[in-house]
């Protein structure tokens, strides 16, 4: 972590609370990945069992048959993520902690946002792929698609969904919804005649929904009409440990302004395709 020389006024060395932390805290996506933290590299790879070695029922002195497990690998190599934010030198000037973090939350906020429609969204436009973007939940083949109908009416599908990460060997440990489904979610009784929502409240964090027993959250980044069912440790975020925070105050000389830049480095990676639920309707 480092800072451009002769600014400790301004920022304090402490970056990683500035800017990492925040930018954990608001990423949704990073809350229901698990997040690697890695040294300098240009690409993160985790391996893979596509099929398990065999055993089998044997006499005792008997051979034992042999067998050989599959493996493969997901990798991504690390895409840079970057803000930018514009500030008057009086503000730079400002060594009250709440000056650096309210750039340091300004510049958290945009990143966190980015990094949810690359994770959530596709990093193909037009038929062309970005390759500076990572790989996004739209773009892996082989996740479990579940059909919900024309609109959200049950908990159905969602039911379908634990079980369906449960045949593949894992748990859900998060359904995450746009707000505007999100919205419809939360009026939707649990019978025909009843008050009572189908989403519950989480005994433990009073603002915390649950749907079919998971935790709901909500994200802009994700498509309308869509639910994404999280699986533990099936989507992974490789984050460079180098993440940086520099600071010029030469490029708006004339205006007397100062340029502060955020950078980090993340892989996207979905280890199990088939454990990732998508819920969607239509």
């Amino acid at each position: 972590m480092t800072t451009a020389a002769g600014n400790r006024a301004f920022l304090p060395e402490a970056i990683h609370q500035l800017i990492v932390e925040p930018v954990e805290q608001a990423s949704i996506a990073l809350q229901v990945s698990t997040v690697v933290n890695t040294g300098p590299a240009d690409s993160y790879r985790v391996p893979l069992i596509k099929a398990d070695p065999t055993a089998a029922w044997v006499g005792e002195g008997e051979e034992i048959p042999e067998s050989e497990a599959e493996f493969g690998e997901d990798s991504s190599r690390f895409h840079k993520l970057a803000g930018l934010t514009i500030i008057t030198r009086e503000l730079a000037e400002d060594s009250s902690p709440a000056a650096a973090s309210l750039v340091g939350q300004g510049l958290a906020r945009d990143i966190a946002k980015k990094l949810d429609l690359a994770f959530f969204g596709t990093r193909v436009e037009d038929d062309i792929p970005n390759p500076e973007q990572p790989r996004g939940l739209e773009d892996i083949v082989g996740v479990n698609a579940i059909a919900a109908g024309n609109a959200w009416a049950n908990s159905d599908p969602f039911v379908d969904a634990v079980y369906a990460a449960e045949a593949a060997g894992v748990s859900l440990t998060s359904f995450v919804a746009n707000p505007a489904d999100a919205l419809i979610l939360a009026k939707v009784k649990k019978a025909a005649g009843s008050n009572e929502p189908l989403l519950g409240n989480d005994p433990t964090q009073s603002t915390r929904r649950i749907l079919s027993g998971i935790p709901l959250r909500v994200s802009p980044a994700v498509k309308p009409g869509t639910v994404w069912g999280i699986p533990t440790g099936r989507t992974i975020a490789a984050v460079r440990d180098d993440t940086k925070l520099d600071i010029d105050r030469s490029v708006y000389f004339t205006s007397d302004r100062v340029a502060i830049r955020a950078t980090m480095r993340i892989g996207l990676l979905y280890p199990q395709p088939a454990a990732i639920q998508k819920i969607t309707l239509g």
